[in-house]
């Protein structure tokens, strides 16, 4: 038997997300990430019992039926359930914290009290004795290691509080990004996007080297239609690669809806941003789009793009039609292009335009 390879587990990941989002298409289910749970557990058979209540479901199951299993299967695993338990777990471990906290005082304060007194004996030197010095030094040992010892297990304690708080952590942040995760691509979805381009006008002074790119692939709806859904999957899916490997770390990339991807860029002026676009965009024209096992090659794929500076525009919603705006004179001049918003001579929107289907 051949052993498992790291791009033999990546392959068989990215076939399964391929068939299941695909076959979320197929029955009309929306693409989030609760739904795709509860598909990839009924389509790779590991929760049986999901399985055969989700085999009895309509062909076209309605969002209100995922949702009961969902919350029956996965019911700490979806958003309003995270954040409820988190909340209670939250609240019950900050009262323990502040109960221990209460009784270190308390602690604290009797043995502050125990060294009160033992002050107060030792400066009656003449009623000194001996044994009332053996004895005082007998309280105060055994005050001192009493209180050291609860001093430990206080912070024992509050070490495995910590641990705990530490994981509800993780889980809140874990279902914050499968929440903004697009299943197909794994990058950053719509939703993510919303907010990430609401952020480009919060700070003032990064709005003049701040812009959003807007990509579609071309005649995609061909693609689809000659080929099939899942090998148009298989399209998106590495252009999204292509995306993420051609940008820097610090870059926002989401695939926004069906083709259709998003860059969001700061920290350079328009050249350099169209720049960035066409690199991005002479990387998949170039780039082979084939079956690795069927060997048949699906021909060029390319896209077209528009580049808006966040300075050319009123607010996030203006920046997105304005993007978009440059991204439909690609799509007319021929495609396979990256058009500036500021570059085109007539921005206002036809009725041309508002009837623009990309495909």
């Amino acid at each position: 038997m051949q052993p498992t390879t790291v791009q033999d587990n990546g392959q068989a990941a990215t076939d399964i997300a391929t068939t299941i989002a695909t076959t979320m298409r197929q029955m009309g289910v929306v693409g989030l990430p609760r739904n795709y749970e509860i598909f990839y557990e009924a389509m790779t058979g590991s929760n049986p019992e999901l399985a055969l209540e989700f085999v009895s479901l309509a062909k076209r199951p309605s969002q209100a039926d995922l949702d009961r299993i969902g919350r029956r299967y996965f019911a700490q695993s979806h958003g309003q359930g995270i954040v409820e338990n988190a909340r209670e777990v939250i609240a019950r471990e900050l009262e323990e914290v502040a109960s221990l906290l209460r009784s270190e005082q308390n602690q604290i304060r009797k043995y502050g009290s125990i060294l009160g007194e033992t002050s107060s004996g030792l400066d009656n030197r003449s009623a000194l004795s001996r044994e009332l010095l053996q004895k005082i030094v007998g309280v105060m040992a055994t005050a001192t290691s009493s209180t050291i010892e609860h001093g430990r297990q206080v912070a024992a304690t509050l070490g495995e509080k910590t641990s705990e708080l530490e994981n509800v952590k993780s889980k809140l942040e874990e279902y914050k990004r499968l929440a903004d995760t697009d299943p197909l691509t794994h990058i950053w979805n719509r939703r993510a996007f919303d907010k990430e381009i609401a952020r480009v006008y919060d700070d003032k002074k990064s709005i003049a080297f701040s812009a959003l790119i807007l990509a579609d692939i071309d005649r995609f709806k061909e693609i689809n239609d000659r080929y099939g859904h899942p090998v148009g999957d298989r399209i998106i899916q590495k252009v999204a690669g292509i995306f993420r490997s051609g940008i820097r770390d610090d870059m926002f990339v989401a695939r926004t809806g069906g083709e259709e991807f998003a860059l969001i860029v700061t920290g350079s002026g328009e050249e350099t941003m169209a720049q960035i676009a066409d690199r991005i965009r002479i990387a998949i024209e170039q780039a082979t789009f084939a079956n690795p096992q069927t060997g048949v090659n699906y021909g060029r794929i390319t896209i077209s793009m528009g580049v808006c500076m966040a300075s050319d525009a009123d607010g996030a919603d203006d920046l997105y039609a304005k993007a978009d705006r440059a991204l439909y004179a690609s799509k007319i001049a021929g495609r396979n292009r990256v058009t500036k918003f500021s570059a085109i001579p007539d921005t206002r929107p036809g009725k041309s335009w508002l009837l623009y289907r990309k495909d």
